[in-house]
């Protein structure tokens, strides 16, 4: 197996990057990148890099011995700065979701076309070890064919959207809610190999922040209806200021012949599953789902696994992106399926800020 040198721009979200890369039997973290100098020279003394493996400065740091990029930074830089190292002759592992604009997504994806490099976004939720438990229930088609979907990420980040001491704004005050929508849309998407081809939208307003109408980060909720390919119907709620303690990842999936949701309460939380013809009655004799385990920890994951964040999503996630690139195909999230997990909420959000009609999804196909 073939060892990748990996560089890592943008080190706060990229430390457990960092750690999860550097744990990897397959992998040399050898070039990090970041505007904050003492958080590089802190990483940079972890991982034992010299100083001319460290940069401030990202035109440089795409020219360095690298195979691999991966983008951790906010995501108004991530179509440039995919597009810069695509350019560079690097193979492009970034953060989700993939831009702001579906100007911007397009260009992502002709780059990858143009270049023929490898690019996987990443979202790792789809890695979670319930979801890729269910993956193998809905394969084996005990589900039936899914009509309908839920997702809600209700996380409250308020501190990372302003400076409470202060008053300035940090940078994912201007992120609607919705645009950040992979952790919903990606493992709904993935477990129904699906695509959405239509979006409308609404939000609830500024309740809670009447003052920050500017900063569309504090929007109270926003919810989206999509309609997929195989005529399937997906709703997702998104917030970053409700006051929800602790933080909601939740996820249900109605088929024909079953359903399976996740709890609500946290990351590793039980939920039920009911499977039409398997799951017993209950003692009164009618149907009565089963109490299901939905942890983000696979238990048989080993040990360089558990250095990532997310339970051993990261794990999971960084081994296919390397599996396709050793093997010369598509990765999983592939530039194309990343749109898929990403303009739907651009749409959304359009949607929502206007007359909250059906719109139109583009779909880029290659």
């Amino acid at each position: 197996m073939k060892t990748w040198n990996v560089g890592i721009v943008g080190l706060r979200r990229g430390r457990g990057f960092v750690s999860v890369f550097g744990a990897h039997p397959r992998v040399n973290v050898t070039a990090l990148c970041d505007t904050n100098e003492d958080t590089l020279t802190d990483l940079g003394e972890a991982f034992s890099l010299p100083d001319s493996a460290l940069y401030t400065d990202y035109e440089q740091f795409v020219n360095a011995d690298a195979d691999i990029i991966m983008i951790a930074t906010p995501i108004r830089f991530h179509a440039e700065q995919t597009i810069k190292a695509l350019q560079a002759g690097k193979h492009v592992m970034c953060e989700q979701t993939a831009a702001y604009t579906v100007e911007d997504c397009e260009q992502i994806v002709n780059t990858v076309k143009q270049t023929g490099l490898g690019y996987m976004m990443a979202e790792n939720y789809c890695y979670f070890h319930y979801v890729r438990q269910w993956r193998d229930i809905v394969n084996q088609g005990k589900l039936g064919p899914i009509y309908y979907a839920e997702a809600e990420y209700v996380h409250e980040i308020e501190h990372l959207l302003i400076d409470g001491d202060t008053g300035n704004y940090f940078w994912r005050h201007e992120r609607p809610p919705i645009w950040y929508c992979a952790h919903c849309l990606g493992p709904i998407l993935t477990l129904m190999d699906d695509r959405i081809i239509a979006a409308s939208g609404s939000h609830a307003g500024f309740h809670k922040h009447p003052d920050q109408t500017d900063h569309l980060g504090f929007l109270d909720m926003e919810v989206g209806m999509f309609r997929t390919e195989k005529g399937a119907l997906i709703k997702i709620a998104r917030s970053q200021v409700a006051p929800r303690y602790p933080h909601m990842v939740y996820y249900s999936l109605y088929g024909t012949r079953g359903y399976v949701e996740n709890g609500r309460n946290g990351s590793n939380t039980e939920g039920y599953l009911w499977l039409e013809g398997e799951t017993p009655d209950g003692e009164n004799g009618h149907p009565q789902a089963e109490e299901i385990e939905c942890s983000v920890i696979d238990p048989d994951a080993p040990e360089e696994a558990k250095h990532g964040g997310h339970g051993t999503s990261e794990y999971y996630m960084i081994r296919e992106f390397l599996d396709a690139l050793e093997n010369d195909v598509k990765p999983p999230i592939d530039v194309t399926r990343s749109m898929d997990f990403t303009v739907p909420g651009i749409i959304a959000h359009e949607s929502a800020m206007s007359d909250g009609n059906w719109r139109d999804v583009p779909l880029f196909d290659w």
